[in-house]
């Protein structure tokens, strides 16, 4: 009961802050999403020092956070990526320099430098990927003529709601009917009942959207329920390949949560599971949509 009522309490002061977040938008949500992407990358060294792992911690930190920063003063991917592309062998270059001095061949560089890499692109390309679906209303034009705040939010809750909808969906599914157990030896709890009700949630969550925002958002490439529909179903599977891979690392870290920085709900990766592979699906299919249309 207590753990319940930390869950509730994190979640009355932390979801109205993440709505005024999307709604500023800018600076605020960027170094906002950056400081998250900080310590993600940190609770993903942690996990390889679980394991013996010692990951270059001091750079992979900053290094997340400089991707969300980057996408926040280059909010448009094709303008993005060249700086991205350059940023990250760089960084390569530079995480193996530094594991030639500081580790040595006895220090596991391999390992090392692959991990550094790892946390950044785990903890900060997707929370990136979130500036740059923000920013999607305003570089491609989708909404009414003059300043309209609210596109960004309303593009960035179709993903929230899918997977959180869906996230719901499964839980309540296969608490009630699943037996089959989808990947037992990852996440004992998860039933193949829970997959297929998360998956119609998702389904369902990004059709809802549509009734209930569409028309906010002339020029989107989603013009019809059956289509956001198809989005959904698409992020629900993903929602699900997301919250079993961050399982897959605790598992392997031999951990419960991720950290414990909001009480009741574990740390920032416990919160971002399913949203790591969600969001940049997200982006990716209604680029898609766009461009085929």
């Amino acid at each position: 009961m207590k753990d319940l009522g930390a869950r509730v309490a994190v979640s009355v002061v932390g979801f109205p802050a993440v709505l005024a977040l999307l709604y500023v938008g800018g600076w605020a949500l960027g170094v906002a999403l950056a400081a998250t992407a900080l310590l993600g990358a940190g609770e993903v060294y942690r996990f390889a020092e679980c394991r013996g792992v010692r990951p270059l911690s001091w750079l992979g930190m900053p290094a997340a956070a400089a991707v969300v920063l980057g996408a926040t003063a280059v909010p448009d991917f094709v303008a993005l990526s060249p700086w991205l592309l350059g940023g990250f062998f760089a960084f390569a270059m530079l995480a193996l320099a530094s594991a030639l001095w500081v580790r040595g061949p006895g220090g596991g560089p391999l390992a090392a430098v692959s991990v550094t890499l790892f946390g950044v692109v785990y903890a900060g390309l997707p929370l990136a990927v979130l500036v740059l679906l923000h920013a999607l209303p305003t570089q491609r034009g989708w909404g009414p003529l003059g300043p309209f705040p609210w596109g960004g939010l309303l593009v960035v809750a179709l993903p929230l709601a899918c997977t959180w909808i869906g996230d719901a969906a499964a839980y309540f599914a296969g608490t009630w009917w699943g037996k089959s157990r989808l990947f037992p030896s990852v996440s004992p709890g998860k039933s193949w009942v829970g997959a297929w009700a998360g998956v119609t949630g998702a389904s369902l969550a990004a059709a809802g959207w549509w009734f209930a925002v569409g028309d906010l958002l002339p020029g989107s490439p989603l013009d019809a329920p059956a289509t956001a529909a198809g989005v959904g179903a698409v992020l629900g599977v993903g929602a699900i390949v997301g919250d079993l891979s961050e399982s897959l690392l605790k598992r392997e870290a031999g951990v419960k949560d991720s950290g414990r920085l909001f009480p009741g709900h574990g740390g920032v990766l416990d919160r971002l599971d399913a949203l790591v592979f969600t969001l940049p699906l997200a982006y990716a299919l209604l680029w898609w949509l766009e461009v085929a249309a």
